[in-house]
């Protein structure tokens, strides 16, 4: 079951807080995680994503920042009037931004940028300062909505101090219960990403709480099943305990031979509780930063939280970017 497709109204999920304790600030931000800056600068481009609602000086902010720092193109989707006085409050001249005029109702500003999408008017949306569930009903709703023939999925790439490489997490905010099918769908959708962001041949580690395959453990049941499929562009290993997942010496440890455990490129999580508890962990106590964006969806789709830092915008903001590359030189992954 789906958060957003099936209970949308139940869904408030959003960013970790990044005022943690002795965390950098401002120029040292980059900095201290070269690989989503990386990312940021290799996403530079002119792609016409949609801002939704932005009528708070956070969101024209967020708005200045991507243009600023030439990652995409901005265009402001929302009541000309609120956006207007939100400007005032944040000191930013939004004559300088394409705008497009709606009715003072985030519901219905939502259902003009997925009709704007539709068209091909914006490449990519983005959350503004309405509520998550108000945006993403208007993107699943059938008919009139962006669904695809696939589950939409979230992932989340991080830039972790004490990992050696960018780590994908998928996934921590849609899909809360996922059956084995939906699984699939999560990791296709997140092994197109990996390939736009010229991740070859990725490493995949299926996490359950074991690494032994317990049928009174939907999720070990589930992790085997995936790991014996025929997966063409990706190595593809499970069930791993996260341990063992993140650690080649827990693995050998534990008499594991693998050629994922210690390198994972992407954990595949058992559900949503088990994600955003990770996510949030690594956030909060792994002193990471972290890029995230909604797939499967004709679009991509930027969900940010008040509380996430600049830096985490702007690189989901080129996440975005990146995932409309993949889109558009897409050829098929087959399991």
């Amino acid at each position: 079951m789906s958060s957003f497709q099936s209970r949308t109204s139940s869904l408030p999920l959003g960013g970790a807080a990044r005022n943690v304790a002795g965390a950098p600030t401002g120029d040292a931000v980059a900095a201290a995680f070269p690989r989503l800056q990386t990312m940021i600068d290799s996403a530079r481009s002119k792609t016409r994503i949609g801002l939704v609602y932005p009528c708070d000086a956070l969101a024209l902010q967020a708005a200045q920042n991507i243009v600023d720092h030439g990652v995409a193109r901005p265009i402001l989707i929302g009541p000309r009037d609120a956006i207007a006085r939100a400007a005032d409050s944040a000191q930013i001249d939004v004559r300088e931004f394409e705008s497009v005029d709606t009715p003072a109702d985030p519901r219905a500003t939502a259902q003009s940028a997925v009709a704007l999408a539709r068209t091909g008017a914006v490449a990519a949306l983005m959350k503004g300062s309405l509520h998550t569930d108000e945006l993403m009903s208007a993107v699943v709703e059938r008919g009139d909505g962006l669904r695809t023939e696939t589950r939409i999925s979230h992932a989340f790439v991080f830039d972790l101090p004490r990992y050696h490489k960018l780590l994908t997490v998928a996934d921590c905010v849609v899909n809360i219960a996922p059956t084995l099918e939906i699984k699939r769908d999560i990791l296709l959708n997140t092994l197109v990403l990996l390939r736009a962001l010229h991740i070859d041949h990725p490493k995949v580690a299926i996490v359950a709480a074991v690494e032994t395959v317990n049928p009174l453990i939907a999720a070990t049941v589930d992790a085997h099943a995936l790991a014996q499929s025929a997966w063409d562009e990706a190595v593809v290993e499970g069930p791993f305990g996260f341990d063992n997942a993140i650690s080649a010496e827990a693995a050998r440890i534990k008499g594991m031979t693998s050629r994922v455990a210690g390198d994972p490129d992407l954990l595949l999580m058992p559900d949503l509780n088990a994600g955003n508890i990770l996510y949030k962990s690594f956030i909060y106590i792994g002193g990471g930063e972290c890029a995230g964006v909604v797939l499967g969806a004709r679009v991509p789709v930027v969900l940010t939280s008040r509380s996430d830092s600049s830096l985490a915008r702007l690189a989901s903001v080129a996440l975005a970017v990146t995932a409309v590359r993949a889109q558009q030189v897409s050829r098929p992954i087959n399991a």
